[in-house]
């Protein structure tokens, strides 16, 4: 008898924390009609190069990664997974501000204003 192996699922290139995951189901709560999901990005932008970009997405793109949560899919630009890789998204709120925020090994650095960053 021949033994068939299976492969493990891969991991998804970012793991979003609980409250990222709340934060996308609140996100597509609202959300536009044409709305399928939240997708993250990393246009070239700001003092180092990238910058981190969370837009509603209408339609799947071919690259893309697809990553369902309990509250909506959440997509990854096929072109920037690369800069991504072993990211973790979280979503902080305090007193003064609330936005996503990354914790990226593949980042080298980053602004003085935290707006964008470089591999």
């Amino acid at each position: 008898m021949t033994e068939t192996k299976t492969r493990p699922m891969p991991k998804a290139a970012v793991i979003l924390t609980e409250a990222a995951e709340q934060r996308v189901a609140d996100l597509m709560a609202r959300a536009p009609d044409d709305a399928i999901g939240v997708k993250l990005s990393t246009p070239r932008r700001g003092c180092s190069g990238l910058a981190y970009s969370v837009d509603y997405v209408s339609e799947e793109a071919k690259f893309d990664e697809k990553i369902e949560t309990p509250g909506g899919t959440f997509y990854i630009d096929g072109a920037s997974v690369l800069y991504l890789v072993g990211s973790t998204m979280d979503w902080r709120e305090d007193d003064f501000t609330a936005g996503f925020v990354f914790e990226n090994p593949n980042a080298k650095g980053a602004c003085g204003c935290g707006e964008s960053f470089m591999v």
